[in-house]
């Protein structure tokens, strides 16, 4: 099987990461030359992968399509491209839905629109996607967890969340900002915030079949400092700004 990608982010760089270090067995991947350094980075670490000159070419020498462009860039370049009825597109981009995918490829093709995020790159973390594949779902399982989708809209409720992302990361930031504040070291001050709070995902991953209620009751006792710092948080309105953000998030994958 041959593997082509047309755009080579940050998001199809974890994903060729994620292969070439996997079980997954292919054959090339074959990358577009957009974003020109990511993708001569990626060819000079791993045998399998090559440039190509075009993104037609892309889609001429590959059986399954990554799309990994701006949703813009997409609209723009796509429908010029000629794919194979044979071939199987896998869309990354967020804003373009399925019935305006199927619109622009112009082919009667198997499309499935999926959500990699960045830790795919070390084969962890989960990949949702519309609508359900048995192949898609197999491929992505040997490089995360796949969870199907059975209707678009409600994909579109883990693109929101997906959307959080970075607000996690600037969390981890402003924690670790605050230790080297009060005379750690960034080294130190970095690892304590990273481990602590990866070995807190993990627990919770361990107890996924739970309520998370028990995990946030669990942590805490009535007067303590994570009970202290828990309802401060919720006095702010530091949660239902969370929520609202998602909400809003939601609203413009909404109008797409």
């Amino acid at each position: 099987m041959k593997l082509g990608f047309i755009g080579t982010g940050n998001i199809s760089s974890d994903v060729v990461h994620g292969i070439c270090n996997s079980k997954i067995s292919f054959k090339k991947i074959i990358l577009s030359p957009r974003n020109k350094n990511k993708a001569l980075k990626l060819k000079k670490k791993f045998k399998k992968v090559v440039v190509a000159k075009s993104n037609q070419e892309v889609i001429d020498k590959s059986d399954w399509i990554f799309l990994g462009v701006l949703p813009q860039i997409g609209e723009k370049i796509l429908p010029s491209l000629k794919f194979k009825s044979k071939q199987t597109v896998v869309s990354f981009i967020s804003t373009i839905n399925y019935a305006k995918l199927k619109k622009i490829i112009k082919k009667k093709i198997k499309i499935v629109r999926a959500i990699p995020m960045p830790p795919i790159s070390l084969g962890k973390g989960p990949v949702a996607i519309f609508p359900p594949d048995k192949k898609v779902k197999n491929f992505f399982d040997k490089i995360g967890i796949t969870i199907e989708i059975k209707s678009e809209s409600l994909s579109k409720n883990f693109w929101a969340i997906s959307g959080t992302m970075a607000s996690f990361y600037e969390i981890l930031r402003v924690l670790s900002n605050w230790l080297v504040k009060k005379g750690l070291k960034r080294k130190q001050a970095q690892q304590y915030v990273t481990y602590l709070y990866s070995a807190l995902a993990e627990l919770s991953k361990a107890n996924s079949k739970k309520n998370l209620k028990f995990l946030v009751k669990e942590s805490q006792t009535p007067g303590g400092l994570n009970w202290q710092g828990l309802n401060e948080l919720r006095k702010s309105g530091y949660f239902k700004v969370l929520e609202k953000s998602i909400n809003n998030i939601l609203k413009r994958l909404n109008k797409v």
